[in-house]
C-alpha cells in the first residue's frame, strides 16, 4: 500500500488551505453537485432501514441489538437496531486492533482515511435522511453539515495531524565535532499513538462533532471507539460502516473503529471512559458531564461543552437588517447550535442609528417582528426552524415563564406542511435587567433569547466578558461603527479567548464555523479545552520518541 497521487494531493490541498486561512471546500456543499437521482435514492435507503437491523458494521457476532431513535418529524420509533457489545469486549477488540494500526505508515493511514472520506462522499444523502430524522436538522443542513462540512473537518485534523506526524525527519546522522576527533549518532525520530481513543458524541450533530477527533485519532495511530448518543446513532453509524470498508479493502483490521451503542437507561459512556485502556477521549455534549471528563486522570480530554453567547449592540448603520441577521442566527435549527447567540446585551439609551437612537423597547419589538415573519414565513419558516430533537428541550422551552424576567414573546408551535406532527417551536424571547444574573448567567438550550437592559455598552461589553469567563463562550457576534468601541470588544473578549464576529449582515451569520479557516471553539474557556482544529488538537494523540546510536 502506498498514498496515491490522487490523495496525496487533496491532503496538500488541505494542508496549505489551513495554513491561508481562506475559503476551501474539498466537498461541495451544495446537493447539485452530486448525481441528480441521489436524494431519491437516498430516501428509498433510509426508509428500508426503517424496523430493521442495521448491518453494515463489520464488529462481529453483538450481545445484543438495541435502537431507540425517535425522528422529531414524525414523532415516530425509527425501529432501527445496532450491535450492542459489551465494554470489556469493546476495549479489548480496539485494543488488539491498536497494535496492529500503530504499526501502519504515516502514509498508508493518509491513503485509508482519504480512501474512507470518498467513500462516505458517496453516502452523503443516506446521512443527509438518518441526520434529519434524527436530530430534527432541515433536509438541507443535515446534508450539508453532516455531509460535506463534515468531510471537509474531518480532512482538516487529519491532513493536520499528517504535517505534524511527517514534521521532522525518521532518522539523521548527527556529528558533534570534538577537537580532533568527533562523535557520529544514529538517530531515529518516531510518533508513538497513545493508545484507544473514545469519541463521545452529541444528540444534534453526531457527525459535525465526532469527525475530527475521529480522523484525528486515527491519522496519529490510535484505535477508535465510537460512542454514538443513543438519540442519534444512525448517521455516525454509516460514517463508521464506511471507514471500516476503507479499512477492509485494505486487509486491515475493521475493529480499528468501532460502534459503540447503548440505551439511555443502561448507558455504558462512564465505564468506556473510565476503563484503563481507553487514553484519549474526545467529548461534546453538556457542561457537567464534561467537567466529569476532564477530571479523570491519566486521560488525554478534548472537550466541547456548553457555552453563554452573547450579542453586543451598540450602534449599527442598518437596523432592520441587523435585527434580520440576528433573527435568522437564533432560529437556524432552532437555537439549537452550539454557536447560536442567546443573551443580547443593549443599552438602555438604545442602539445608536444613523436616523437616532432606537430606544430598547424598540429594538426588542423590532427583533420580536423579524423572529416571527421568519418563523412564520411559508417558505423559509420549516426549513430554517427545522424541529426540536429532544422532547424535554421542548418541555423546557415552552417553561420560559417560569424563569422569571418579561416573556414579550411566547414560544410558540410553528407549522410544518410535510410533517404535521414535527416537534417545531418558534423562539421565545424573554426581557430582563442587567441585575437579573440568575436568568441569563446559565445557557437556555434550544429556541430561547434573553434581551438585557445594561447601563450602557461598557456594562454590554463587562457582561458578556464576564459570561465568557465564568461560563464560556463560543461566539461574540456584536455590531459598532465606533472604531474605539469595537477596539474594546475585540480586547475585552480577546481577554477571554472568545472570538467576535463583527457587523454581520446578509447571508453569513455567527453560527457558522468554516472548515481550514475558523477554529471552532478557542479552548480558552469553559466552553471546551479544545478547538477544531489547531496543532494541540493532533499533537496530544501521540508522543515523540528519539532513539540514538554510535554510528
Amino acid at each position: 500500500m502506498a498514498l496515491s497521487e490522487n490523495y496525496r494531493q487533496i491532503i496538500e490541498g488541505a494542508i496549505k488551505a489551513i495554513e491561508a486561512r481562506k475559503f476551501y471546500a474539498q466537498y461541495p456543499e451544495h446537493p447539485k453537485a452530486y448525481p441528480e437521482d441521489a436524494t431519491q435514492k437516498a430516501e428509498s435507503y433510509f426508509k428500508g432501514l426503517l424496523n430493521k437491523k442495521f448491518e453494515e458494521l463489520q464488529q462481529g457476532n453483538p450481545a445484543e441489538w438495541i435502537g431507540e431513535e425517535v425522528s422529531p418529524y414524525t414523532s415516530d420509533a425509527l425501529g432501527i437496531t445496532y450491535p450492542a457489545f459489551d465494554v470489556d469486549t469493546l476495549v479489548e477488540n480496539a485494543d488488539n486492533a491498536f497494535q496492529s494500526w500503530k504499526k501502519v505508515s504515516v502514509e498508508d493511514r493518509a491513503e485509508v482515511l482519504v480512501e474512507a472520506l470518498e467513500k462516505i462522499k458517496e453516502r452523503f444523502f443516506d446521512i443527509a435522511f438518518a441526520t434529519m430524522h434524527s436530530t430534527g436538522q432541515s433536509f438541507m443542513m443535515s446534508f450539508q453539515a453532516s455531509g460535506p462540512h463534515s468531510n471537509d473537518r474531518a480532512l482538516e485534523a487529519m491532513a493536520l495531524a499528517y504535517q505534524e506526524l511527517t514534521r521532522y525527519p525518521s532518522q539523521v546522522e548527527w556529528e558533534k565535532p570534538m577537537g580532533k576527533f568527533s562523535v557520529k549518532l544514529e538517530k531515529s525520530f518516531k510518533p508513538i499513538p497513545k493508545g484507544v481513543a473514545l469519541a463521545i458524541g452529541c444528540s444534534t450533530f453526531p457527525v459535525w462533532n465526532s469527525v475530527p477527533g475521529i480522523f484525528a485519532s486515527l491519522m496519529t495511530g490510535n484505535s477508535v471507539i465510537v460512542k454514538p448518543h443513543p438519540g442519534a446513532v444512525l448517521p455516525i453509524a454509516i460514517v463508521v460502516a464506511e471507514i471500516q470498508n476503507a479499512l477492509k479493502e485494505k486487509g486491515l483490521n475493521t475493529l480499528t473503529v468501532q460502534l459503540a451503542v447503548d440505551k439511555k437507561e443502561v448507558p455504558n459512556t462512564i465505564e468506556l471512559a473510565e476503563h484503563p485502556k481507553v487514553k484519549l477521549i474526545d467529548y461534546t455534549g453538556g457542561n457537567t458531564f464534561g467537567d466529569y471528563v476532564e477530571s479523570l486522570p491519566g486521560k488525554t480530554v478534548f472537550t466541547e461543552k456548553a457555552g453563554v453567547n452573547s450579542v453586543i449592540l451598540d450602534s449599527t448603520n442598518d437596523l432592520k437588517d441587523t435585527l434580520g441577521n440576528l433573527s435568522f442566527s437564533v432560529s437556524l435549527y432552532s437555537g439549537q447550535m452550539c454557536t447560536a447567540p442567546q443573551n443580547f446585551f443593549v443599552p438602555e439609551s438604545g442602539v445608536k442609528t444613523p436616523d437616532g437612537n432606537v430606544s430598547f423597547d424598540e429594538v426588542v419589538e423590532g427583533f420580536k417582528k423579524a423572529v416571527s415573519g421568519l418563523a412564520n414565513h411559508p417558505k423559509m419558516g420549516a426549513g430554517t426552524l427545522g424541529a426540536i430533537q429532544n422532547e424535554n428541550t421542548l418541555n423546557r422551552v415552552k417553561s420560559a415563564k417560569q424563569l422569571g424576567g418579561e416573556l414579550v414573546l411566547e414560544p410558540a408551535k410553528a407549522e410544518n406542511a410535510e410533517f404535521s406532527n414535527a416537534r417545531v417551536c418558534a423562539p421565545g424571547i424573554i426581557k430582563v435587567n442587567a441585575d437579573q444574573l440568575n436568568i441569563y448567567e446559565k445557557e437556555l438550550f434550544g429556541p430561547l433569547v434573553v434581551f438585557v437592559k445594561t447601563k450602557n455598552t461598557d456594562q454590554s461589553i463587562e457582561l458578556a466578558k464576564n459570561m465568557a469567563e465564568r461560563k464560556g463562550a463560543i461566539t461574540c457576534a456584536a455590531y459598532s461603527t465606533d472604531a474605539k468601541v469595537i477596539d474594546r470588544i475585540l480586547e475585552e473578549m480577546e481577554s477571554v479567548f472568545t472570538p467576535v464576529s463583527l457587523n454581520l449582515s446578509g447571508p453569513i451569520w455567527v453560527n457558522q464555523n468554516a472548515g481550514f479557516s475558523d477554529f471552532h471553539v478557542s479552548g480558552g474557556n469553559p466552553a471546551g479545552n479544545a478547538s477544531f482544529t489547531n496543532p494541540e488538537f493532533v499533537n496530544k494523540r501521540f508522543v515523540w520518541v528519539g532513539h540514538k546510536k554510535i554510528a
